[in-house]
């Protein structure tokens, strides 16, 4: 599994990152967030209005069992953790 992180600076939103789960199919607009001192997977979500007006949402990604869809965010946490390591958020201040 290859992952590839973008800087986003906006609010508790810390990245978004790019799955390749195979060879050739990615998984798109995964969110890392910031939730306290912790960090927090967020999935892509479909939205819709139904008939009776009220939105609806369904998960695009969904797993067998909760444990493997802890598995997997630890995976994708445990990965953004080094890349953050790697590549230093740059802040800059105007005078």
């Amino acid at each position: 599994m290859k992952i590839k992180f973008r800087d986003v600076s906006q609010g508790s939103v810390l990245a978004r990152a790019v799955i390749e789960l195979v060879e050739g199919i990615y998984l798109n607009e995964i969110t890392i967030l910031r939730d306290d001192d912790d960090i927090r997977v967020e999935f892509p979500m479909k939205s819709f209005k139904g008939k009776d007006g009220r939105a609806h949402f369904m998960n695009i990604v969904m797993f067998s069992s909760e444990d493997k869809k802890t598995l997997f965010e630890l995976d994708i946490k445990e990965e953004y953790r080094k890349w953050r390591q790697n590549f230093k958020k740059v802040l800059i201040y105007e005078s």
